[in-house]
């Protein structure tokens, strides 16, 4: 027990600092926290509720090769948990610029399996950072006419990706009435930018006279979905909603240290995790692949309770029950297999 504890607290201490040696410490860190996914790798076909972009990607990869699916879906929560990170930090959302939010997101998506497989939500899921990386540098930019636009840009190509995510439309629109002055031609670009992977869409079918609203724009359901219940999931949501709540504590207790722009990143942050609990319920497959969505913000208020507590044995105990608890998921349960 007390080697498990000192390997836990050498595993924090070292995300805490900001050396580019973590880089590697993290792609290590990664590979045995996400071991099972080559271990019992599994195949993937995209469905109905899949992009076409998404699908199109799909038809061309070779179909069955597991292990590639398993390495592809690896290389992008890696890079994910990079972009979280680098979001954090170059936005000095933390008083300290560290590795721990890309270690929060590799423990938080390893909590359940159907996070580690490719899909269309996890391939948006890059993306989506992407866009608030970018929104995010608005803040300073006196001319970012070309910045709104590229967001809007991304914004669309993402829907391509899996169309729920085109509500984080509304999110974007949000961020930008906070972070800057309102100004109409920003809204407009930002629309423009959106439509944009629309309208060369609509060209295409056009040339190729299959232009229908059948073919051009999905169909939207909004359903409930239907979650299995199991002990493994509320496991999964209690690790989850703790250290969020003490990460959104000790946000709370540090926003009168933090300036203005920092505050405001934390609001759209906010509204950004309210936005992705209810992306998963457009179109709606009765799965868990689709709230990964919520993983990204989550990992940037669990960053904060492993960083701020002044006693070291709440983030010790914190990080040593999630890795206890993945650990028996994956190797204990059939849950993984």
């Amino acid at each position: 027990m007390l080697k498990s504890n000192l390997i836990n607290s050498i595993a924090i201490a070292i995300f805490k600092q900001k050396s580019p040696g973590n880089v590697a410490v993290l792609l290590l860190f990664g590979l045995l926290l996400k071991l099972p996914l080559f271990l019992y790798p599994k195949n993937v076909i995209a469905g109905q509720i899949d992009g076409r972009l998404y699908q199109w990607l799909m038809s061309l990869l070779p179909p069955g090769n597991t292990m590639l699916y398993s390495i592809i879906a690896f290389s992008l929560l890696y890079i994910q948990a990079l972009m979280i990170n680098y979001m954090v930090n170059e936005y000095r959302m933390m008083i300290k610029a560290t590795y721990l939010p890309a270690m929060a997101f590799l423990l938080i998506t390893s909590l359940l399996p159907e996070w580690n497989y490719l899909s269309s939500p996890m391939l948006a899921n890059t993306f989506i950072i992407w866009m608030f990386i970018y929104l995010f540098r608005l803040y300073n930019s006196p001319n970012a006419r070309a910045q709104v636009y590229n967001i809007g840009l991304i914004a669309g190509i993402t829907s391509y990706i899996y169309f729920p995510s085109a509500a984080f439309v509304i999110c974007i629109l949000l961020g930008l009435m906070i972070l800057k002055p309102f100004r109409l031609n920003e809204i407009i670009l930002f629309i423009l930018g959106c439509l944009t992977p629309y309208y060369f869409h609509a060209v295409y079918l056009f040339l190729f006279s299959e232009l229908n609203f059948a073919n051009f724009f999905p169909q939207i359901l909004i359903t409930v979905p239907i979650l299995k219940n199991s002990i493994w999931l509320a496991g999964s949501i209690v690790l989850l909603t703790i250290p969020f709540l003490i990460g959104g504590y000790y946000v709370q207790a540090n926003l009168r240290r933090m300036l203005i722009q920092v505050r405001k990143n934390w609001s759209v942050l906010l509204i950004y995790l309210l936005l992705a609990f209810f992306v998963p319920f457009i179109n709606s497959d009765q799965s868990f692949e689709t709230w990964i969505l919520i993983t990204a913000p989550f990992a940037a208020f669990h960053a904060c309770a492993y960083f701020y507590p002044v006693k070291r044995w709440l983030p010790l105990l914190i990080f040593f029950i999630t890795i206890g608890y993945i650990l028996y998921q994956q190797y204990g349960t059939l849950t993984w297999q």
